[in-house]
């Protein structure tokens, strides 16, 4: 979800934020048209930025392949990439 929002909505959230935006989806979902859900985007990524925003981390956790394809493009290559 940290991947999705901010790639749909611009919003560059930390994994706390990221699970809030999951659960009020489930509750909206649940509730049906009709109400409101609140919630708090109670982190941002910047935190996250050397773990959920490293392709260095993310392959030592195997985690690389749980990202969609289309959204690796907001994982920057590691350093010793060399940009043309």
């Amino acid at each position: 979800m940290v991947y999705r929002c901010l790639d749909e909505e611009g919003l560059y959230l930390g994994a706390s934020s990221a699970l809030n935006v999951v659960a009020a989806k489930e509750v909206a979902e649940k509730l049906g048209k009709g109400h409101t859900v609140v919630t708090i985007l109670c982190d941002g990524a910047y935190r996250y930025a050397e773990r959920l925003f490293s392709r260095k981390w993310l392959g030592e956790k195997k985690l690389l392949g749980a990202i969609p394809k289309h959204l690796e493009k907001y994982i920057p290559p590691p350093a010793s990439w060399s940009v043309v």
